[in-house]
């Protein structure tokens, strides 16, 4: 028990190990130890509480929880990544995880329902990698790609490449169905920006950043996550949630986007008929 509560006293105050071995009476290493133990068994439990739906049941109840959002249909994860600071890995490989921000980071990649709970979490890459890398490079992109999900889609931002599941906005929307298309798909995504939100603040070891060996560090990553996901479970009180105002989402995310657009192909074909059969009848 007291290698646990020291391990979520480091998790949701974001201090050094010093500090909570101090509040358990233990030495710097001792403490390094134990949160890397307690951080290695937690991990474990990510099949359990970190899953994606597997009965039509559970689908079902994903599309409906994102279709009282803002009236977006077959929805049943919005994705996106968000960067978690880390002290330099080493001489020689530690530039990659130099995100385009400046600072040493892993770029974890993350599904979430309408609950704020997360569906998958990919925890591995370096901060430098892109977004839509990581993507390529997942499992959840190769279940998607296999059908394993019917009827279903995601939700990403510009930066991911538009397919017959991931659905992203349009450049430069012409029509009202086009318009009415682009604020629900914000609207809808906008639930992985409050996910990482509440997620950091309830844990602010992940927006501090992390002093520990790569393996560790992954492992407090995916522990935080899980016990996020109990957290939501059990109706934890969660920490302020600032939801952006829709317009200025709007405005940032297609006039302001850093990344570059993915071309879109041939893949047109789901978002032009779910615009002119759902959203042109709005």
């Amino acid at each position: 028990m007291t290698q646990l509560l020291l391990t979520l006293r480091f998790f949701a105050t974001g201090n050094f190990l010093i500090t909570a071995g101090d509040f358990s009476g233990v030495s710097v290493a001792a403490a390094g130890q134990i949160v890397k133990r307690v951080s290695y068994v937690l991990a474990t439990k990510s099949d359990k509480y970190i899953k994606m739906p597997k009965t039509t049941a559970e689908i079902m109840e994903l599309k409906v929880k994102f279709y009282g959002l803002a009236r977006f249909l077959k929805v049943i994860g919005a994705i996106d990544c968000t960067h978690i600071k880390l002290q330099s890995p080493s001489r020689e490989y530690g530039e990659q995880y130099r995100n385009r921000n400046g600072y040493f980071s892993l770029n974890l990649q993350a599904l979430v329902n309408a609950n704020l709970e997360f569906l998958d979490v990919v925890a591995r890459w370096p901060g430098s990698a892109h977004d839509s890398n990581v993507f390529a490079n997942s499992r959840l992109r190769a279940r998607m790609e296999l059908h394993e999900f019917k009827d279903c889609v995601i939700l990403g931002d510009p930066g991911y490449a538009l397919s017959h599941y991931l659905l992203t906005p349009i450049a430069n929307p012409t029509t009202k169905a086009e318009r009415l298309y682009n604020e629900s798909q914000i609207r809808t995504r906008n639930v992985v920006e409050r996910t990482f939100g509440v997620w950091k603040r309830r844990f602010p070891v992940l927006f501090f950043g992390l002093r520990l060996k790569m393996e560790t560090s992954m492992a407090v990553i995916q522990s935080c996550a899980i016990l996020h996901n109990i957290a939501r479970l059990a109706n934890d009180p969660q920490p302020p949630d600032e939801v952006e105002n829709i317009t200025d989402l709007l405005t940032n995310e297609l006039m302001d986007i850093e990344d570059v657009i993915q071309p879109e192909h041939n893949n047109c074909g789901l978002r032009n008929a779910l615009i002119a059969e759902h959203f042109g009848l709005m």
